[in-house]
């Protein structure tokens, strides 16, 4: 088994497609979705383009999906994405609400060269906690209490990584639609060895059908999302202090 893994995308449908663009050249098996797909300007396309994939991608939900899916069903979006949900739901239609609906949380994967490999979106316990490539091995000890799997891939963060935390490999693909740091959308080629993937695209052109997609500011979107990303280092100190302020870790059992 070798799997294509493709996080955050976020709505960014042209990033998308230069992302399967280039997973249809390569020798892969399936596609793992790590979710926080739609969340963004081309939320009902991006779902339209990935359904059509069928059983090639294995999907698990993210705190996007979750937050899409309430307010579709009419809770009033609340948290820091409320105006992205709200954004989002003239632009879904019921078919992407249920396709979005009763995801798993994590999923396991036998990828070759690699064994028993669980993907998630945040973490295997929350789908919207924060950790870091640089976060205290505590609470990395208390993110993978009862893990079994000894390699764990994971997006949120939109920073790729790949590093070993208290005997288990733990992957970041970055994010395809709403990346960090240079241009381009990130994800990762696993099996038989672990390949940190960055598919460069026309942002420019991106930009163009993303203003035009009915989004509420839609070229402003763009034009912070695709066009000037915010860099690295910006985010990693943005989401430190995010992770520092998420609670105490608890102490596993």
């Amino acid at each position: 088994m070798r799997v294509a893994v493709l996080a955050d995308v976020h709505g960014n449908l042209p990033a998308l497609e230069a992302v399967l663009d280039h997973v249809q050249t390569l020798d892969v098996d399936r596609i793992v979705l790590l979710g926080d797909i739609a969340g963004g300007p081309m939320p009902g396309q991006t779902l339209d383009r990935l359904a059509e994939l069928a059983d090639r991608v294995i999907w698990v939900h993210g705190n996007g999906e979750r937050e899409l899916v309430d307010a579709f069903d009419g809770a009033g979006p609340t948290g820091p994405a409320a105006d992205t949900v709200a954004s989002c739901i003239p632009l879904l239609e019921r078919r992407h609400r249920d396709l979005m609906a009763d995801l798993p949380l994590t999923v396991t994967v036998d990828v070759d060269g690699l064994g028993p490999t669980l993907f998630c979106h945040a973490t295997p316990r929350r789908d919207d906690e924060f950790v870091l490539v640089d976060s205290p091995i505590e609470r990395w000890k208390a993110v993978l209490h009862g893990v079994t799997e000894q390699v764990v891939v994971c997006g949120h963060t939109h920073m790729p990584f790949d590093r070993l935390v208290t005997g288990r490999r733990v992957i970041n693909p970055g994010s395809v639609g709403m990346a960090y740091g240079p241009p381009g959308a990130y994800w990762a080629l696993l099996g038989p060895t672990v390949q940190l993937q960055r598919t460069m695209y026309d942002v420019h052109a991106a930009a163009e059908r993303i203003a035009a997609s009915g989004f509420p500011n839609a070229s402003g979107w763009a034009e912070e999302y695709v066009l000037r990303p915010h860099s690295d280092d910006d985010a990693l100190h943005a989401f430190t202090t995010i992770a520092a302020n998420d609670g105490p870790t608890p102490t596993p059992n």
